[in-house]
């Protein structure tokens, strides 16, 4: 309650309430060797690669600035000068109105939960939760778009008006007064105050000034530089490049679409002096800063909130996205690789220090991220692996002169991740109604029987539905978002069918991270498309072929016995064993997708990899037989093609 009566107001104060829902009072200007994003159609602004020169006044190690503007109040080059907008009269009350609901429980916290725990509240009780409800609602509008706002008003007159619906109806109840609803959200633990916003308060928070820290230190272009380093001669460095960079750079921004925006003026000029066309390119970017959200060693918001649903360990449920994480970027590879071949790209002399050096010099950078890993494994909370990790970054940072963090980068860094935090702690409060309206009318389970019904009981079936209403759900809402609603929905759904609440959760975390790479919103694809300025539909495409196997992969920890071998369940040499056909299965996905080979062979390999992925004796063996027939026809074919 505590924290959010500090980020709501904030909120209002940061977010205009025009109807450009994400238009921010402050927004980080481009770092060194890369430009801001660009609108959809609006030429970039230049090219720059890595190793160009110093660092610029209003780089982002100078700070958050008014969008537009220089350190001294100038115009920025290349970017178009927008006007500074400080919060209105109206923004000051909202602000002001938003404290004060969650200050007034905070003077009686003990007469105010026996009041909501048992005692009718009060009217002012009741008063100061349907204005929180407003508020909130409105916040959501402000950083995410309307329609989670409109979501969770339906959820609301579903619980108010739930009674009038016909009395057949599975999901009718007998509905609710004002005064229940307030005090399931307002005084309960499943409402405002939930789960998610615990998680907010307690993790995400901390882990926004974590990468923020890292950002101010140099991380993120030290990753940049070293990823460019990695790969120098073949025809596929520079996609390899570009997603190695995605991911390391991903563990920074902790979001896909910042991850492609901030990697992509930088690499697009890389991948298109390589020779690939712009929508393969904008699939690469988006494919891997996508990535970033699935892997351990950050991972997504929604992946603490996982821990504290399974009441595991934070470092557990990293070690649950380990082997799905080198599945999903060996496709991306396969795919990089057989694309060099089809587009005839080759190498790209880059200016960047060599590897070797780059990792002598600031190898340090990485030093925080492992600390974080090895607190973890000496069960120190995930609390205080992230504060530890937090004070090394910024110690670090005095290592290089150009990078030390006085008390203005400190400031700013706090700052930034403060700003990063809000739409996530907005959107956690706005999912505790949804989760609150679930809980108390029983919606949940009434929707997960009506699933697992429609589906007769069949588990292919019920997980197919599942997967498709969670990509559905985040086609309209934030990852967190969907995967919370999907959580207390269709977790149940696959657990009554018999499926462990691990395998659950991370087969919804992974469908609710793919919807951003999903057609037809594919946020990151329409980010990548923007800057490379391809079609969107087919950077859209592209996308989703290089992230395929993420979006198989979850179907066999699901389905299969042998699947939780996947999340590194079960005996070491078991583990071993599904992941090595598992890698199999995606090899098969990436020739049946290529391009290379003909259409019996590719056909065939999409056979083998639906066998492989069963992960049972029987279709491994088939998927096996399966593939080196295709491997065969392919050799034939190409023999007779060439026979030199």
């Amino acid at each position: 309650m505590t924290f959010l009566a500090v980020a709501l107001p904030l909120v209002f104060l940061c977010y205009r309430s025009g109807l450009a829902p994400m238009r921010r009072l402050l927004q980080r200007p481009p770092a060194e060797g890369r430009a801001t994003a660009s609108p959809p159609g609006e030429r970039l602004p230049r090219e720059s690669l890595p190793g160009e020169g110093p660092v610029q006044e209003g780089s982002s190690q100078e700070g958050l600035v008014p969008v537009g503007t220089a350190q001294d109040g100038s115009p920025q080059e290349g970017v178009a000068a927008r006007r500074v907008e400080w919060p209105s009269v109206a923004d000051w009350l909202l602000a002001a109105a938003s404290l004060a609901v969650l200050v007034y429980p905070l003077l009686d916290l003990d007469g105010f939960r026996d009041r909501g725990s048992g005692a009718a509240l009060s009217d002012l009780d009741i008063a100061a939760g349907l204005l929180l409800t407003a508020l909130l609602l409105e916040a959501v509008r402000r950083t995410v778009g309307w329609a989670l706002a409109i979501i969770c008003a339906i959820f609301l007159l579903y619980a108010y008006f739930g009674a009038y619906l016909p009395i057949d109806w599975t999901i009718g109840h007998r509905g609710f007064d004002l005064g229940q609803i307030v005090s399931q959200l307002y005084t309960g633990t499943e409402g405002f105050f939930g789960v998610p916003m615990q998680v907010a308060a307690s993790y995400i928070i901390l882990f926004t000034i974590y990468g923020a820290v890292l950002d101010y230190s140099g991380a993120s272009r030290f990753f940049i530089d070293l990823s460019f380093a990695a790969f120098r001669k073949s025809r596929a460095a520079p996609g390899r490049t570009v997603t190695l960079a995605g991911f390391l750079l991903g563990t920074v921004s902790g979001s896909g679409v910042a991850t492609t925006v901030s990697l992509g003026s930088v690499a697009w000029p890389v991948l298109r002096r390589a020779g690939y066309p712009r929508e393969p390119a904008g699939g690469i970017l988006a494919a891997g800063g996508i990535g970033a959200i699935l892997s351990p060693p950050t991972l997504g918001a929604a992946a603490f909130i996982i821990a504290e649903y399974l009441r595991v360990g934070y470092l557990e449920v990293l070690l649950y996205a380990t082997i799905p994480t080198l599945l999903y970027y060996l496709g991306i590879f396969l795919a990089i690789e057989i694309d060099s071949r089809r587009f005839g790209t080759h190498a790209v002399q880059v200016d960047a220090p060599r590897a070797g050096r780059l990792l002598l010099r600031f190898g340090y950078h990485f030093s925080s991220l492992i600390l974080i890993i090895v607190l973890m494994a000496m069960e120190r909370s995930a609390f205080q692996a992230v504060v530890i990790a937090t004070a090394v970054a910024f110690a670090l940072s005095f290592l290089d002169p150009e990078r030390r963090m006085g008390p203005r980068s400190v400031g700013q860094a706090l700052a930034k991740g403060t700003l990063e935090v809000l739409p996530v702690t907005a959107v956690c409060a706005a999912a505790g109604i949804i989760v609150g309206v679930i809980t108390q009318t029983g919606l949940g389970l009434n929707l997960s029987a009506i699933i697992v019904d429609a589906a007769a009981g069949n588990l292919i079936l019920t997980t197919l539905m599942a997967a498709i209403a969670v990509m559905l759900l985040g086609l309209a809402v934030p990852v967190t978002a969907s995967f919370i609603i999907a959580a207390v929905i269709i977790g149940p759904a696959l657990t009554t069918l018999g499926v462990t609440p691990a395998e659950a959760y991370m087969f919804v975390f992974y469908y609710a991270v793919l919807s951003e790479v999903s057609p037809p919103t594919a946020l990151s694809a329409v980010a990548a498309a923007a800057i490379t300025g391809g079609n969107t539909y087919k950077t859209m495409m592209m996308t989703w072929r290089y992230t395929l196997p993420a979006f198989l992969v979850p179907f066999a920890f699901v389905l299969t016995p042998n699947g939780q071998a996947l999340l590194g369940q079960g005996p070491i040499g078991t583990v071993l064993l599904m992941t090595a056909v598992s890698a199999l299965a995606v090899a098969a996905l990436a020739m049946a997708t290529g391009g290379l080979s003909g259409l019996p062979e590719r056909v065939l390999a999409a056979v083998a990899a639906v066998l492989l992925l069963f992960l049972e004796p029987v279709p491994i063996g088939s998927g096996l037989a399966v593939l080196a027939v295709a491997a065969a026809v392919h050799l034939v074919r190409r023999r007779r093609e060439d026979p030199a």
